[in-house]
């Protein structure tokens, strides 16, 4: 079934909503939306009003003091077996077996159906559209707009040939962004897709959809890309959650977990994870190297700018990080980006 339009006066980066019957064969949508299987609150015992409120008065904690240092990155002839380029926030280009995957792609200046209001970047991306390699695919975790961008989708549609793999709802946004049929896979929790030899999976996460009003009419997931021999989990956006050991059991062990680390607060305890939890869905996962994200480029939350990469780095015993400056690759076999960076 179509899905369904937006009011004509609201911005098309907006997107679109799934018609109210197209997913009632997945388990986790009821009640016309969809479901965490951990109850999950947004806002514990605070109104979104008293939020704004609070974010209008908190001053600059949330942006660096100096500006941030940028990695202009190499990208090599072939895909390496398993290397990553953090891209800032959430976006992140994966080498994986030979495959180039590009995760949650972001290059807007702001995160907001708007081009002038909403959180601005800290800094830019540090490689340009036209300076990606040919992708095998594109993942996407949910619809937020600091993981799902109109214009990027709009880039990536004219310019490469690649599918967008999303959870189920998506498709949505991307028919009404007129990306073709035959380039939309949408999959449900533990739904697979492969292109070669690689086998991408949509996996559980603990968080929530919507670009409007009204939330969760899409799904949202964390991924495992995995080739013949290399494997990495894509945590997206997520708070902790108990599926993780499942994950790690069915599915691992990985060579590389991407796990969000910032934009946490106990007001959404839930959905968002802190650095410990990151830690620990990394263990849960039988992770080998931790690339953290969701930290750096955009203020959304109340707690300082290098808070989440300081405790991580405080509380990681026995966990190999890797810490690269947004646009530096590393490989996991190899010499790991370590240095503080964020530091003045």
């Amino acid at each position: 079934m179509a899905p369904l339009s937006l009011p004509s006066h609201l911005p098309r980066s907006v997107g679109a909503r799934p018609a109210p019957d197209a997913h009632t064969a997945s388990a986790q949508f009821r009640d016309g939306a969809f479901h965490n299987s951990e109850p999950a609150s947004l806002l514990a015992e605070e109104s979104r009003f008293r939020l704004a409120r609070d974010f209008a008065r908190k001053g600059r904690s949330g942006k660096p003091s100096a500006p941030i240092p940028l990695v202009t990155p190499s990208i090599i002839k072939g895909a390496a077996p398993c290397s990553a380029t953090w891209l800032g926030h959430a976006t992140v280009l994966l080498e994986v077996d030979g495959h180039w995957v590009l995760a949650d792609p972001v290059w807007s200046s702001r995160v907001s159906p708007f081009t002038s209001l909403g959180p601005k970047r800290h800094h830019p991306v540090p490689l340009a559209l036209a300076g990606l390699p040919e992708l095998s695919a594109v993942v996407i975790s949910h619809d937020h707009y600091d993981h799902l961008d109109l214009r990027t989708v709009e880039w990536l549609t004219q310019n490469q040939t690649m599918p967008f793999v999303v959870p189920l709802g998506i498709g949505a946004h991307l028919r009404a962004w007129n990306v073709p049929e035959d380039r939309i896979v949408e999959l449900d929790w533990e739904g697979s897709f492969t292109t070669a030899d690689l086998t991408i999976t949509c996996t559980e996460a603990r968080h929530f959809s919507g670009r409007w009003l009204r939330n969760n009419t899409s799904l949202w997931s964390s991924w495992v890309i995995a080739g013949p021999t290399h494997r990495t989990f894509f945590g997206g956006d997520t708070g902790y959650s108990r599926a993780f050991a499942g994950i790690g059991e069915r599915h691992g062990p990985f060579d590389l977990t991407i796990l969000p680390i910032g934009a946490y607060d106990h007001r959404w305890p839930d959905i968002h994870m802190d650095p410990r939890e990151a830690l620990l869905s990394h263990r849960d996962l039988h992770g080998g190297v931790l690339l953290p994200i969701h930290w750096a480029t955009f203020d959304l939350a109340f707690h300082p700018w290098a808070e989440p990469v300081e405790r991580l780095t405080a509380e990681a015993a026995e966990v190999t990080l890797a810490l690269p400056r947004p646009g530096e690759r590393f490989d996991v076999t190899g010499a790991l980006p370590s240095s503080p960076w964020w530091r003045p």
